[in-house]
């Protein structure tokens, strides 16, 4: 008897959970980076999510946490989804340099190359990718038939042939001033927009 489409989504949701296990594992044994007694910061969200947050470096309460875009950006950006009516179950979030080090440039560049790996295994429809910094480490990322991302801010664009790309303000600059935070609402709103646009199946 042939599987039905929900035993499949199962099966493809199953073996993301693995592989992000195993990512984990890997990235909590890896030494690299001179962190010290410090675990990594971890990527969090569904599995399978149809949108991947890209920041580049932890904040503190991020490094407490142990947890990428645990805290105020965190609070602010479920604030954003709700409002645009997306499904945070929809979403997960990570970071170009995973380890707590005390300058980003000591983060080894084998570690902050491990995006590709979680983008391999989360398949996202969309990257949203947050700040100048992140910009540069995905457009060096060579992902496979990957097109270079501008940073044209609030503009989606195509990454690869199956992922698109929008290019937004870091959300950790945006909390207090209240230009910052208008900037960067301004640009994420074409986040609602793509996924209005997405087919419901």
């Amino acid at each position: 008897m042939p599987a039905t489409d929900d035993e499949i989504r199962e099966k493809y949701l199953e073996r993301a959970i693995r592989e992000l296990n195993h990512f984990t594992r890997e990235l909590q044994g890896c030494h690299h980076c001179p962190r010290g007694n410090l675990m990594p910061v971890l990527g969090s969200g569904h599995p399978q999510a149809d949108v991947f947050m890209l920041k580049y470096a932890p904040t503190p309460a991020e490094i407490e946490e142990g947890v990428a875009f645990y805290g105020r950006s965190g609070t602010a950006l479920m604030k954003s989804l709700k409002r645009l009516d997306i499904d945070p179950l929809a979403v997960y979030g990570t970071l170009c340099v995973k380890c707590p080090v005390a300058d980003t440039a000591l983060a080894g560049p084998e570690c902050v190359a491990r995006i590709v790996e979680e983008l391999a295994i989360v398949q996202p429809k969309v990257v949203v990718v947050m700040g100048a910094e992140a910009l540069e480490v995905l457009n060096e990322l060579e992902l496979p038939l990957a097109h270079e991302v501008h940073p044209a801010v609030g503009e989606l664009q195509r990454l690869t042939p199956s992922i698109d790309c929008l290019f937004v303000p870091n959300i950790d600059d945006a909390l207090d001033e209240e230009a910052a935070k208008r900037a960067f609402w301004t640009a994420f709103r074409a986040l609602g927009e793509w996924w209005a646009d997405l087919p419901p199946y």
